[in-house]
């Protein structure tokens, strides 16, 4: 299996931006060359600042499944976890940046959780095996999911060289992350990341 990394720098002058940002886009593609939707990109610049919560952070409970199914959130974000069905739920996760378990709650109770390590935090529900979700929590302002389309659009307002990483349960590497440099200069950058076997 070989996963292969694919970057070009382009300015993005006829995309609107807001003053003083650049436009960071990145595509991602899967194994088979389709978009990859549900990738989360993250864009890390030295000297920026973690983002401070600001909230509020919510992880629904509705129709049998978690909405959104993936929430990113900063280090140090408390998410709650409102259930909104007919019937009760059992949220848990097993995953190294947060353990967790809350036991069975019905309509219209509420848990909230505190996520204060950065990663992929996999939710699942004791009672609805089907039910599957992600908190993904990030020390970087810089950070967004991929559409149907497979890309993303993330406005940067510094410029320099930093680390792109993307996430996906299908990234068979450390985390399921791959990440390279990323030099962004003032008209931004554009880049596509494909899976390989």
């Amino acid at each position: 299996m070989r996963i292969l990394l694919l970057s070009a720098v382009a300015a993005l002058a006829l995309l609107p931006v807001a003053a003083g940002a650049s436009p960071v886009v990145v595509t991602v593609t899967g194994f088979d060359g389709r978009p990859l939707e549900g990738a989360v990109v993250t864009l890390a610049m030295p000297g920026v600042a973690a983002p401070v919560p600001r909230g509020p952070y919510v992880m629904k409970q509705q129709n049998i499944a978690f909405a959104p199914h993936i929430l990113i959130v900063p280090v140090g974000a408390s998410v709650s976890f409102p259930n909104l069905d007919r019937v009760r739920h059992h949220v848990y996760s097993f995953s190294a940046p947060r353990k967790f378990d809350l036991k069975l709650y019905g309509r219209e109770e509420n848990r909230s959780i505190s996520f204060d390590r950065a990663g992929a935090v996999a939710l699942g529900c004791n009672i609805h095996d089907a039910m599957n979700g992600v908190v993904y929590v990030v020390a970087t302002p810089y950070a967004a999911v991929t559409g149907a389309d497979g890309r993303v659009r993330i406005d940067v307002d510094a410029a320099g060289r930093g680390t792109l990483s993307v996430w996906h349960p299908s990234i068979r590497a450390s985390g399921n992350v791959l990440s390279q440099p990323a030099a962004v200069g003032g008209a931004g950058l554009t880049t596509a990341v494909r899976l390989r076997r």
